[in-house]
């Protein structure tokens, strides 16, 4: 008989997962199931999402419908799955948006001339006078409500607090010392931006990102809710919670399970951003 004997490759990599914590494992685990369901979600939905059937309306979550049935007889629990595709999709959009308008006003803030500098300062600070899921509601309301508006409403919303983050992580790698290094060696001032400043002072943006994503999917949601997101029939979360709130006394469960769905993706991403964030800090101090 013979035995089959563990690579070291193997039980190395057993040793690493065994020692990683519980909370990233659950994480990782939902955002693979997650992945599924935005690129395949027919692999996970077992009824048709948008065919109604009347006479099984509101029925409690059961071995048929496992999260119960909406008003016009959906099955919720395959809802909830097409809809991640929708949900994801608006809080990357949304996030990239931020960022992007965080890193060009945060730049702009700590590398440009004076003038400009000085204006866009106070540009950040007009932002910041606004609480900015009001800034994300107005902005919709004016554009009217649509995924990209929902995508570039809450990107904007987000981009003046990643804008100070920026800006701030800039300013410290000028004063460091490769930076000072680099002067005294005689780099161009664009050649010193480009590869030591910037590199060095966007890198904690990888874990931000991943924090967005999570604000942006509730924040979306919440824009959903109140009206002003993705129209019916959409399978969206924040639209289900908005259909849902009218039966949440005889069908709680309309209500209750898309929310826990966008609070678990919520932590999930705010888990993952947390431990990437560690290893950067790790990786720095090595």
């Amino acid at each position: 008989m013979t035995t089959v004997r563990s690579t070291p490759e193997a039980s190395t990599l057993g040793r690493r997962l065994r020692r990683l914590p519980w909370t990233l494992v659950a994480a990782l685990v939902f955002l693979g199931i997650l992945a599924v369901a935005v690129i395949a979600p027919q692999a996970l939905a077992t009824h048709d999402p948008f065919a109604l059937d009347y006479p099984a309306s509101l029925r409690a979550p059961s071995a048929a419908h496992w999260f119960g049935t909406d008003e016009s007889g959906r099955d919720l629990y395959s809802r909830v799955i097409w809809g991640a595709r929708e949900s994801v999709l608006i809080g990357l959009g949304a996030a990239a948006v931020g960022l992007a308008g965080a890193i060009l006003l945060g730049s702009l803030a700590a590398l440009g001339p004076r003038p400009v500098r000085a204006t866009v300062d106070r540009f950040v600070e007009i932002l910041f006078a606004f609480p900015a899921l009001l800034l994300a509601l107005l902005l919709v309301a004016i554009a009217g409500p649509s995924a990209l508006t929902q995508i570039f409403a809450v990107g904007l919303g987000t981009a003046p607090g990643y804008a100070r983050m920026v800006r701030g992580q800039i300013l410290t790698a000028k004063d460091s010392g490769y930076v000072r290094a680099a002067v005294a060696l005689g780099h161009s001032r664009s050649r010193i931006v480009r590869s030591h400043i910037l590199p060095n002072a966007l890198r904690p943006l990888v874990a931000i990102f991943a924090l967005s994503v999570g604000q942006s999917i509730v924040w979306a949601s919440s824009l959903s809710f109140l009206g002003l997101g993705v129209a019916p029939p959409a399978s969206e979360w924040g639209a289900l919670l908005d259909a849902g709130r009218s039966y949440i006394v005889q069908a709680g469960w309309l209500v209750v399970i898309p929310g826990l769905v966008i609070v678990a993706l919520a932590l999930t991403a705010t888990t993952i951003g947390r431990h990437v964030q560690a290893g950067l800090e790790r990786g720095e101090k090595s």
